[in-house]
């Protein structure tokens, strides 16, 4: 039987304040763009590439986005590629997005990872001010 991930790892910063909405059937959901930047060198010439990422929370983990995160929040995303689309008057549109399993806040008044979790469990906890990724 084969396996399939889905799994995305981003570091990046707030393009702009994040934005709640609720659903129709009642759901929060909380959508902020990410910014993340390549650098390099091509013939002694340093470059830099921006890629913009469409990040939503849903939950109490959007809750606590809306209300701790604003336009350039550094921010640890860890969650899965959502990708949708539709008929627009005849026209296929697309949507990508990452759905935000995991966020920790990066900014330098110390580190706070918020993970998804069942409704009622305990959401924040405070971060050393440094954090070892390995992947």
């Amino acid at each position: 039987m084969a396996t399939s991930i889905n799994k995305v790892i981003l570091i990046g910063n707030l393009g702009k304040d994040p934005e709640m909405k609720f659903t129709s059937t009642g759901k929060i959901t909380c959508k902020f763009s990410l910014a993340t930047n390549a650098r390099w060198t091509d013939n002694g010439e340093k470059k830099e590439a921006v890629t913009w990422h469409n990040i939503e929370t849903w939950g109490r983990l959007a809750e606590i986005c809306n209300k701790y995160l604003h336009k350039g929040s550094q921010v640890y995303i860890e969650g899965r590629i959502d990708n949708r689309s539709w008929d627009d008057q005849g026209i296929k549109k697309y949507y990508s997005s990452v759905v935000a399993e995991k966020v920790r806040f990066l900014d330098s008044k110390g580190e706070v990872a918020v993970d998804q979790q069942p409704e009622g469990a305990d959401q924040a906890q405070e971060m050393p001010s440094e954090c070892n990724i390995s992947f």
